[in-house]
């Protein structure tokens, strides 16, 4: 792959459920190494395109590749083995699990155990065991700073805090394009600050490349290198988070104007939450 070849590509994707389009030709590029926001109003085709990224949705038309190679074809765990790992929008953790055992279902799709190996706990499985634990707690625990909660049990912590044990599972796939779906809904300033600090040192300290769908446009226009907008499945801007801010058909598409000044109001608004 070129040094300027993107390690990820949406090319012409088109979704659809019924007759009502989700998603109408998208395509964009993710740079290794960047830090990629998709934005756009609620029902715009967020999730859709990153269920259809990351294969839980089979699209009618277009491609995705990874450093050039299509993916279509493949299933979910396939797509995982290749590096694609992600966050939900909606947690997706194991309640009555400690935190630890959240994590360490991430490396699942890695697992070379064979089922005979795994009953007995004997030779590869004990080996991969010890590898995987020794990752997880010296390295990915200690990264999140959350190794005062790794044998509580999930259930049991904060919200903030499930997003970061999530956070960690998805890390703990050892990704090499993290997809995160709205890190920091939900989340207070302090939450918000710490998640931006932990997703530009997965980037900065893992060499990992960040596509990430979010709506708290401070930390986006913070720390995006590329920013895409979609508005009703269709992108209707994508570039440097400046040049997006001052697209007037982004203006439109967040507020039925062509009022830039409102639209940086409210990104003044939000990057405030955030300092």
């Amino acid at each position: 792959m070129a040094a300027d070849s993107p390690i990820l590509e949406v090319d012409g994707l088109t979704l659809a459920f019924g007759g009502v389009l989700a998603l109408n030709g998208v395509s964009f590029p993710v740079a290794p190494g960047s830090i990629t926001s998709v934005i756009g109003p609620n029902g715009a085709g967020k999730t859709s395109l990153f269920n259809a990224i990351s294969g839980f949705y089979r699209p009618r038309g277009g491609s995705v590749r990874v450093e050039g190679r299509a993916i279509d074809r493949l299933h979910p765990p396939e797509r995982a083995r290749l590096g694609l790992a992600r966050t939900f929008q909606n947690i997706a953790l194991f309640r009555g699990m400690t935190v630890l055992d959240n994590i360490k279902l991430g490396r699942h799709a890695h697992m070379r155990t064979g089922l005979l190996d795994a009953l007995f706990y004997f030779g590869r499985a004990r080996r991969e065991e010890m590898e995987l634990r020794r990752e997880v707690e010296e390295r990915i625990i200690d990264f999140l700073e959350i190794d005062h909660i790794r044998k509580a049990p999930v259930g049991s912590l904060s919200y903030g805090l499930q997003k970061r044990v999530e956070l960690a599972r998805a890390l703990a796939m050892r990704p090499r394009v993290l997809m995160l779906d709205e890190p920091v809904a939900g989340m207070n300033r302090e939450e918000t600050e710490d998640m931006a600090r932990f997703i530009l040192d997965v980037r900065e300290e893992w060499g990992v490349t960040v596509l990430m769908v979010e709506h708290d446009m401070g930390m986006v226009m913070d720390i995006s290198d590329h920013v895409v907008v979609l508005n009703f499945g269709q992108v209707i801007a994508q570039g440097l988070p400046r040049d997006v801010q001052a697209n007037p058909e982004v203006i439109a598409a967040y507020l039925g104007s062509g009022n830039v000044d409102d639209l940086r109001r409210r990104f003044a608004a939000d990057a405030r939450k955030v300092a």
